[in-house]
């Protein structure tokens, strides 16, 4: 749902009338970054949703983005709770759906859970304003619930957690045992694992994204076009993101399979 939190964060974020108490909410436990993070900009360890930055520039295109992040919550979350169910009966299906509006933070969406284990979908500020339709900004949500949906979190802490065991262990032999060496081939191997499937994580959530856009009414072709605007990320070995194209590829395949 989207909760009093969210309205607060709109309100603080973007200036607008208050139409609600001031809450504030931290989100802890492992996130997953979506498709609009930049290329070397985790996701924050925290999420803290609080008082905002202030009145931004254009009070106008605030209002608007408000009404379009509302609008875009209210149609498409029981889409997306109802694909969760369907696929995934054994996880929490009810997603919080939140703006992080902490100064400074850029264009960006992630996957989390809050400290009850309920599933998180946050927004920053600047994505809300950065998105150019409803379409682009409904393709991100289906985006971060398919993240969630998918298992994506833990199917990454598995992998790290592989990664961590087998370099450890590697180290040990290698290095005589030494502790230091070990933690520090743990630490990498943690971060190859966590990485190894990263980019199938992002097509998959792509994937299932467009499905869950194109139920909600959404167009999701015209809604990837985000993709365009941001950095591509390149084939690099150990990103994180595949490349913007072949994103836009799986997208079109998906709508034209439905």
């Amino acid at each position: 749902m989207i909760s009093r939190l969210s309205c607060l964060a709109l309100v603080a974020g973007l200036g607008l009338s208050a139409c609600a108490p001031p809450v504030v909410v931290t989100s802890t436990g492992p996130q997953r970054t979506t498709t609009v993070t930049r290329p070397g900009t985790p996701a924050p360890t925290n999420v803290t949703i609080s008082k905002g930055p202030g009145p931004v520039a254009d009070p106008a295109a605030a209002r608007a983005a408000a009404r379009n992040f509302v609008a875009v919550v209210e149609r498409l979350e029981p889409v997306a709770e109802r694909v969760c169910r369907v696929n995934a009966p054994q996880l929490d299906c009810d997603f919080r759906i939140v703006v992080d509006d902490r100064p400074g933070q850029p264009a960006n969406a992630f996957q989390t859970r809050d400290a009850q284990g309920r599933p998180l979908l946050a927004f920053t500020v600047a994505l809300l304003g950065e998105v150019q339709n409803a379409d682009e900004l409904a393709f991100v949500l289906s985006h971060e619930a398919a993240h969630h949906i998918a298992g994506h979190l833990d199917r990454q802490n598995r992998n790290a957690a592989i990664g961590a065991t087998v370099f450890g262990q590697l180290a040990s032999g290698l290095g005589g045992g030494n502790e230091s060496v070990v933690r520090t081939a743990q630490q990498l191997g943690a971060g190859f694992g966590a990485r190894s499937y990263s980019k199938d994580f992002e097509l998959e959530a792509d994937a299932l994204g467009a499905t869950i856009a194109s139920r909600a009414g959404y167009n999701a072709i015209k809604g990837a076009q985000f993709f365009l605007r941001i950095p591509d990320p390149g084939d690099r070995l150990l990103g994180t993101h595949p490349p913007n194209a072949q994103r836009m590829e799986i997208v079109r395949q998906t709508v034209a399979g439905l």
